[in-house]
């Protein structure tokens, strides 16, 4: 068990640097970009539009709309740029 939370905690910290270059790249359209940054923006803010003490819906709105906001930007993104970075990114952990 801790090793698949181990696992997927590496891989998390992957695709972060994944998106983190992507936002970067000049070749990102503006609008995929806005879908990046509200995903992390929601991320990071200190309270949610839907508060957490409210049963079950509390919670499940940082699960859904964080991966919607990252659907909706992964859509406008051409898949060979994502590909590119995916490969810097593994490029770069190999190294470390």
């Amino acid at each position: 068990m801790l090793d698949k939370l181990k696992a997927l905690t590496i891989q998390l910290k992957k695709e972060f640097d994944v998106y983190r270059l992507v936002l970067k790249h000049p070749e990102t359209p503006w609008i995929a970009k806005c879908f990046l940054g509200l995903a992390v923006g929601y991320l990071l803010l200190p309270f949610d539009l839907i508060p957490d003490f409210i049963p079950v819906i509390g919670q499940l709105d940082d699960v859904v709309i964080i991966p919607v906001l990252l659907y909706l930007a992964l859509l406008f993104i051409p898949k060979a740029l994502v590909q590119s970075c995916r490969e810097q990114v593994h490029q770069m952990h190999q190294v470390n």
